[in-house]
């Protein structure tokens, strides 16, 4: 056992009670060695004074039978006295320390001593309702022959134990979801690979970061997210049961370490994980779409270092990201050299933000009857000094997971209505479009931003429309539609981009305060029922007094399409391509 931690918390037993005892118990001995029961050879008084002891105190002889025992050895043990005096001490022993015990008592009274408490550890104790208590003991002894007796003092340490068991979940566990915390997880990795290098067996490690957690966690709150961990920690204890340790390392986070497993085996059990994962999560009676990404890495095929494997199987699950959700992506060397050109991008992007080298280009959208520009779409461009042009498709998912997103977006918006202000005084007045990033919807001081912005450059509200996706306002539908309110309240146009893509309720939406619906490129895909599709979208938004922008317009026939179907608005190539700022007055003018 290990020595207990609490053990400098326990009061000694000190010289002076020991001798006192002596003392008290002294006075008995004579008689007992002319064979009269100590028990009974007990005054009132002496009685008394053992009774009024705080720990328990029970005499032992050397063949291990108890002699008598005092009110407090009485309440630990269950045992009424005349139960416990002249019984075998191994009664009140664990079966699974009784057999060794006789040994371990022969050798104290061949060599007897006195011990203090706090020195053997934690030790139990059989009580008469069949339950085993912690306890520590200090040990005497009195007597001048072999017919001394062990007086023991016995000491319950329930609440310590409870306390030193406390510190020690705390220590390994993750305390939300009860599964290992990082600390107890490395601490086994290293112990299973010393098994493995020893043993030749095969260890597969598995990183699942979730998807769409932080979406939850932000728009649903702390309590929701908390919940949703929890719920992940059960399927995945459900769904590997002791095939694997799993722990939680943190955030969203969470690691499967199975043994014996390969390439094939490990591939199995990444997608029973998957599919667990992908079961919506039911939160106050909404089912909220999540999953998860999983990363791979497998000893000693990739590494041989539990530092390494955790590095690898990181490097994998952020590949897997990259693929999109649900996703689970092993190892490849050529991953580190991803890992350093994400760790570079997102430092670039860092500078940028801080000392220049975005700017917004702006695609004109036109109607489709006499080509008139009606307003323009804010898009950002990077162009990095070491690493040229870089796409937004590079870029945003780096903000994304560098936590710049909220910071990328509060730079288009306060750099739109720039342009707005300065278009307005050369006389050209254009009605800017912004997207808003799910981040930024989850902004509690959104519309304040918007506010404070467009007074900063004196923008009138109708200039500036701002866009959100289907999926982001459903995220939490609440919480979006009285967003989308507050902002429509400041004056500016509202409008859902990529409409007819997500999972939005028709009846839902005509809550939202919208003025303007999307279409995305892929509704132009042809498709034998391409026609009627967009026409009865384009039908039902104007039934909701919805105007229609249709986006990825590159040929002719799709903008005869849109003629056809009553699509009042559009942008593509077909009519411009995206354009720096001082070239927009140029083209107009053209």
């Amino acid at each position: 056992m290990a020595e207990c931690p609490f053990s400098s918390m326990l009061k000694p037993v000190s010289e002076l009670a020991l001798a006192d005892c002596q003392r008290r118990l002294g006075l008995a001995m004579s008689a007992r060695q002319e064979g009269v029961s100590l028990s009974v050879m007990l005054s009132r008084r002496e009685r008394q004074a053992l009774d009024a002891a705080p720990d328990g105190i029970l005499l032992v002889e050397r063949d291990g039978k108890m002699v008598t025992a005092n009110a407090a050895m009485l309440a630990i043990s269950g045992y009424e006295r005349d139960e416990l005096e002249g019984r075998m001490l191994d009664m009140l022993l664990p079966p699974e320390f009784q057999a060794g015990h006789g040994q371990y008592l022969n050798s104290y009274f061949s060599r007897p001593s006195r011990r203090p408490m706090g020195l053997g550890g934690v030790l139990w104790l059989q009580r008469k309702q069949g339950n085993a208590v912690p306890v520590d003991i200090a040990l005497g002894y009195f007597g001048d022959d072999d017919k001394g007796l062990a007086i023991a003092f016995v000491r319950d340490v329930t609440e310590l134990h409870q306390m030193q068991q406390r510190l020690k979940f705390q220590a390994t566990k993750d305390t939300l979801t009860g599964l290992n915390n990082r600390w107890q997880f490395g601490q086994e990795l290293q112990e299973q690979l010393k098994l493995a290098q020893a043993g030749g067996e095969a260890l597969a490690l598995l990183q699942l970061d979730l998807d769409n957690f932080k979406a939850i966690n932000d728009g649903y709150g702390h309590a929701a997210g908390d919940q949703l961990l929890r719920e992940v920690a059960r399927r995945l204890k459900s769904q590997l049961r002791s095939e694997g340790t799993l722990a939680r390392l943190g955030g969203d986070e969470f690691m499967v370490l199975l043994v014996g497993e390969n390439a094939t085996r490990a591939r199995f059990w990444s997608e029973q994980i998957l599919a667990a994962l992908s079961i919506p999560f039911r939160h106050d009676g909404l089912a909220l779409d999540f999953g998860a990404s999983v990363g791979i890495a497998l000893y000693p095929d990739n590494a041989q270092t539990g530092d390494d494997l955790m590095r690898f199987a990181d490097m994998a699950m952020y590949s897997a990201k990259a693929q999109g959700r649900g996703h689970a992506v092993f190892f490849e060397p050529g991953m580190g050299k991803e890992m350093a050109e994400r760790v570079q991008l997102a430092e670039r992007l860092r500078m940028a933000l801080s000392y220049g080298g975005l700017q917004l280009h702006y695609q004109p959208q036109v109607k489709v009857e006499g080509a008139t520009v009606v307003a323009v779409e804010a898009l950002l461009r990077w162009h990095d000094p070491l690493l040229g042009n870089v796409s937004p498709a590079r870029f945003i998912p780096v903000a994304e997971a560098s936590g710049q997103i909220v910071a990328l977006g509060n730079y288009v918006l306060d750099a739109a209505c720039k342009q707005i202000a300065l278009w307005l005084k050369a006389g050209t007045p254009l009605r800017v479009a912004v997207n808003l990033s799910a981040y930024q919807l989850r902004q509690v001081n959104l519309v304040e931003q918007v506010r404070s912005c467009l007074q900063r450059y004196q923008v009138p509200p109708q200039w500036l429309e701002l866009e959100v996706t289907e999926s982001q306002a459903m995220i939490n539908p609440d919480q979006g539609c009285e967003v989308l309110q507050g902002l429509a309240r400041l004056g500016v146009t509202i409008a859902l981009d990529d409409f007819g893509t997500g999972h939005s309720s028709l009846a839902y939406l005509q809550y939202l305060p919208l003025q303007r619906v999307k279409l995305g490129r892929e509704f132009l895909f042809p498709s034998p029922s391409r026609d009627r599709l967009m026409g009865g979208i384009v039908h039902m938004a104007h039934a909701l007094d919805l105007e229609v922008v249709a986006e990825g317009v590159e040929e002719a026939d799709q903008l005869q399409l849109l003629r056809d179907i009553g699509c009042e608005f559009f942008q593509g190539w077909l009519h411009s391509r995206a354009m720096p700022a001082e070239q927009v007055r140029d083209w107009l003018a053209a």
